[in-house]
């Protein structure tokens, strides 16, 4: 098994294509990361990292886990993908409700192009919004220690900083989308992720080392991770198969359709989209009020923080919605009824038309309820666990979930790459299934 890993990744060095796509692909993550050292001007970066390490807290620590330790250090990368995600999830909302994008939706690429750019233009508003609260949040943090000028100069320097460090990350994302391996913004996100797992697994192991962790919750830790990330291999590849049969038509001598199919619908249509949609909601309001030392505002601040009771209630039925709001944008039953119909498929035992759209209806309702408890489960209870034992060590469900799902997607992309040129894929069948498989 490991002979033929080793010899699949050498395979994708032997096509031209595929390698200059891999290493543009490596090279744009590591401008990232190199980026997400240097430091905002005008703030003492040493002091600050220190102080907000030990005062952040837990919302801090999952914040800081999108933007791969930028915002704990207020780097230029500070504000991480995060305003684009904002913005996207901005843009599907108004497209349900706008009758102007609803019709840009369906105009496929020209329209598709005209909402990113929207989706853009809004980015950089909410960054400028973020950028300027931050700026206050630091004048006001420990009355200005952390800033060497305060006042005008210094709030327009860290504005224009952070929001360039964000438009700048944006267009790292669709260059790797482009001309890289695919999912840019996703990979962004996961090399954020993966470049803390090193530090955060000899942090722990020193902790145990020292007796300040015991070998039981350790192998506990350790058992609920693996269960995490069994579970989701598992559950991402699930798929509701709903047979389909096309009948026989006679065109001239030749005979079409006849064959039988399937309609995979998955159990996680949506993906990582849901946590992902659902932290930066309430991040946006938490990491605002976390800057403003006011009694009231902070005691909102702490309330929204990974780990209380109402962030869990938020987190869990901002899930749910997304899942549900994402599948119904994606998938449409009246559609798919449509166009089954229209090259003469049906259901068996059902009839064509309302019928079959209400019965996908039915269908898609339950698997993407199912796949919506599955992401609350994943998402809420590894963190439960780590904050309730008092853990310094966060790669919880939600940082799992991406990691592996977004290792699943660009794995996919990669074989099919190589099968397509008649070089063998990663598995002995030849398929590897990703989230969109």
């Amino acid at each position: 098994m490991f002979e033929r890993l080793l010899t699949s990744f050498q395979n994708i060095f032997k096509i031209p294509e595929l390698r200059t796509r891999v290493l543009f692909t490596l090279t744009m993550l590591a401008v990232y990361r190199v980026g997400a050292h240097i430091p905002t001007p005008g703030i003492n970066g040493e002091s600050l990292s220190k102080f907000l390490q030990e005062q952040g807290g837990a919302l801090l620590g999952f914040l800081d886990i999108f933007s791969g330790g930028s915002l704990s250090r207020l780097t230029i990368f500070a504000l991480g993908i995060m305003p684009y995600i904002s913005a996207s999830i901005i843009l599907q909302l108004l497209t349900v409700v706008i009758p102007h994008l609803s019709k840009l939706a369906k105009e496929g690429e020209r329209g598709r192009k005209k909402i990113i750019q929207y989706t853009r233009y809004g980015t950089i508003v909410i960054a400028l919004i973020q950028g300027f609260g931050i700026a206050i949040g630091l004048e006001q943090m420990k009355g200005g220690e952390f800033v060497m000028n305060a006042g005008w100069p210094f709030r327009f320097m860290t504005v224009i900083t952070l929001t360039a460090g964000t438009a700048f990350l944006m267009w790292l994302g669709e260059q790797i989308t482009e001309r890289g391996i695919g999912n840019g913004i996703s990979l962004i996100i996961f090399s954020g992720i993966v470049a803390r797992l090193p530090s955060a697994v000899a942090q722990t192991f020193d902790l145990y080392r020292v007796g300040q962790l015991s070998f039981v919750l350790l192998a506990v830790l350790t058992a609920v991770m693996l269960g995490v990330v069994a579970a989701i291999v598992f559950l991402e590849s699930g798929r509701r198969k709903i047979p389909v049969q096309y009948a026989k038509r006679v065109v001239g001598r030749r005979v079409y359709g006849g064959q039988s199919t399937h309609i995979p619908l998955k159990i996680n249509t949506a993906g990582v989209i849901p946590p992902i949609f659902a932290s930066s909601i309430i991040a946006f309001p938490a990491t605002i009020a976390g800057f403003i030392q006011y009694p009231w505002v902070k005691s909102i601040g702490e309330q929204l923080a990974p780990g209380s009771v109402l962030y869990t209630l938020l987190y869990v039925g901002l899930i749910v919605f997304f899942c549900f709001f994402y599948t119904a944008v994606v998938l449409n039953p009246v559609d798919m009824a449509e166009n089954m119909k229209k090259y003469g498929g049906f259901i068996p035992g059902i009839r064509p038309g309302q019928r079959t759209s209400d019965y996908v209806y039915n269908v898609l309702t339950r698997v993407t309820f199912v796949g919506a408890v599955y992401l609350a489960v994943v998402c809420v209870i590894p963190e439960l666990l780590i904050y309730k034992l008092n853990v310094p060590f966060y790669f919880g469900g939600t940082s799992l979930l991406i990691v592996i799902g977004v290792g699943l997607d660009t794995a996919q992309q990669i074989e099919s790459h190589m099968l397509m040129r008649n070089y063998e894929g990663f598995l002995e069948t030849g398929s590897l299934k990703g989230r969109s498989g």
